[in-house]
Order: C-alpha cells, then sequence, then structure tokens
C-alpha cells in the first residue's frame, strides 16, 4: 500500500499530513504577527522616550542660552562679585610684561 493512497478513518494520509502542515503554518503565522505587533509597541515607546528626551534637550539649550547671556553674566559679576571693568590706568602692552613680571617676583 502506498503512502499516498492509505486511508485513516476515511481520511487519505497525505490529507491528514497536509492539514497538520497548515495548521503548523497558520500557528506559525500567528505567532510571527504577535512578536511583531510586541516589537511594534516596543518602538513606539522608544520613540515616545526618544521624543520625550529631544524636548528635554532643547530645554536645556534654552536654558543654557538664557545662562549665558553677557548682560545677565556682567550684571551677576558686578552686584554680587564686585568686579569691574578694567581701569584705563592699568592696560599695559605685551612688551612691558617683562618688566611688570620682574617687579612681582621680587615683590
Amino acid at each position: 500500500m502506498s503512502l499516498f493512497s492509505r486511508r485513516v478513518r476515511g481520511f487519505r494520509l497525505v490529507d491528514i499530513m497536509a492539514l497538520a502542515l497548515l495548521m503548523l503554518i497558520i500557528l506559525g503565522v500567528y505567532l510571527a504577527k504577535t512578536v511583531a505587533g510586541r516589537e511594534r509597541a516596543e518602538i513606539a515607546k522608544v520613540e515616545r522616550l526618544i521624543g520625550a528626551e529631544k524636548s528635554r534637550i532643547r530645554l536645556l539649550d534654552a536654558e543654557v542660552a538664557h545662562l549665558e547671556q553677557p548682560s545677565r553674566i556682567e550684571h551677576l559679576s558686578t552686584s554680587f562679585l564686585g568686579l569691574a571693568p578694567t581701569n584705563a590706568k592699568r592696560e599695559t602692552t605685551s612688551d612691558d610684561l617683562p618688566r611688570i613680571a620682574g617687579k612681582g617676583v621680587g615683590q
């Protein structure tokens, strides 16, 4: 008796094997779609996190730009630290630097 003509409870054995193979393929496709759905959800979550981080970076960049404003730094240096612009009498040229440096060493 041939494998293709053998019958089990009225069905040919080849038909039962084809049905089992079809069920395995259906189960495989279902599992693949389920895994892909989970991965898609994970990707969407990561993309939301990236968007939130980009928003936070923009906010921090704006804060840094505010903190680095020259007028703000000048105001803080004069009001809290008591710093002021250098007096014109204290300015020197690069030629006078060795003389000034020698004066500071001997003191």
